[in-house]
């Protein structure tokens, strides 16, 4: 009965280590994962902020384009040359 009884304490101790080790490597697994996403959110956030720089720059651009078009206008209107 005691060889039995030490039988299953070694099987549970085992389990218990492998337990443990799975416990550890997941661990790890989830802060490699933690990293990756918040590399992720990074990137994405860089990405945002280049896209709204690059709308404020078209808006600047169609802004100066609209002023030399309305100067042209107003250059025509004085020369007479609007039909």
């Amino acid at each position: 009965m005691d060889n039995v009884e030490n039988l299953v304490i070694e099987h549970l101790k085992s389990l218990r280590s492998e337990v443990a080790g799975l416990r550890a490597s997941m661990q790890d697994e989830f802060k490699d994962v933690k990293h990756r996403l918040g590399q992720i959110e990074a990137h994405t956030l860089g990405a945002r902020r280049d896209a709204v720089g690059t709308q404020e720059d078209v808006y600047r651009q169609q802004s100066a384009i609209d002023a030399i078009k309305e100067r042209i206008d107003r250059i025509e209107r004085r020369l007479e040359l609007q039909g």
